[in-house]
């Protein structure tokens, strides 16, 4: 039986978005779902088979983009990057993370009640609440996508936290272009039963060759995060949820990112990952 607590919230989606055709001109927002409400590794095979495809094993040396280059375009020129964010992307699997996290004392509130009640429970965007969470690090694995062709059209990313094994994300991530855009964007898709979250980040190069993604606040159909519901018809709303990352090569030569999430312009968490080849 569906829990009111989903139910209570893709109903509120519904009212707040806005009708879409995921076959015509939101074809943009067609992205992985769960059957279920607890997401499992089932939507894997689905979105494989979705794309003429079958699902294959975890590459152990599987990256979110098969190359960096997809996302190349006015203002963006994927060999400006450093190697390591390059490597990083192309062969994440190869890479292990040490995760700190620190909540805004305004958000952290909230976000132990969303955790508890929902993201543990749903086994999705379980964000770390407090640092001790992420004190053994994350674990994680890749799944590349593939279609009919053996083309990757996405990859999935799973993390758990390594001292307990808890999920934490499993997200979908590709290249995709939003409509009259000029170049891709990062778009990564978190599957939720009957629907999803989708995150699109725009790409941009930085000072000594590091990668800036962000989801700014802008206009229906541009980067940024929204939410679908495919339940009683698709509806997709625009959410006010804008991150930032910037990845980037120390003075050491240490690989590392900041990653900001921000509900309008407040600040909810930030969280910096100490990224490093496994051994």
């Amino acid at each position: 039986m569906p829990h009111l607590l989903d139910l209570g919230s893709r109903t509120f989606w519904r009212a707040t978005g806005r009708r879409i055709d995921l076959a015509g001109r939101e074809q943009w927002l067609n992205a992985p779902v769960s059957a279920s409400a607890r997401v499992d590794p089932a939507w894997l095979e689905a979105e494989a088979a979705r794309h003429g495809g079958v699902l294959g094993p975890d590459d152990p040396d599987g990256g979110l983009l098969p190359d960096m280059s997809v996302l190349d375009g006015p203002g963006f020129d994927a060999r400006r990057l450093q190697p390591a964010i390059r490597d990083f992307y192309e062969h994440t699997a190869q890479w292990q993370m040490e995760v700190w996290t620190g909540w805004s004392p305004w958000f952290w509130p909230g976000g132990e009640v969303v955790s508890r009640l929902w993201g543990r429970r749903v086994e999705q965007l379980a964000l770390p609440m407090r640092p001790l969470d992420v004190a053994h690090g994350m674990d994680s694995r890749v799944t590349p996508i593939r279609d009919g062709t053996g083309t990757q059209v996405a990859a999935a990313w799973s993390r758990t936290l390594r001292d307990s094994g808890r999920p934490v994300f499993t997200g979908a991530y590709s290249a995709r272009s939003l409509p009259g855009a000029d170049r891709a964007s990062v778009h990564v898709a978190f599957p939720l039963e009957s629907g999803n979250l989708q995150v699109f980040l725009r790409p941009s190069v930085v000072d000594r060759g590091g990668l800036l993604l962000t989801s700014p606040r802008g206009r229906f159909g541009q980067d940024g995060a929204y939410v679908v519901v495919r339940e009683r018809g698709d509806h997709a709303a625009r959410v006010p949820l804008h991150e930032t990352f910037h990845v980037y090569v120390d003075p050491d030569g240490v690989l590392r990112t900041d990653h900001e999430l921000r509900m309008w312009n407040a600040s909810v968490v930030r969280l910096h990952y100490k990224l490093g080849r496994r051994p």
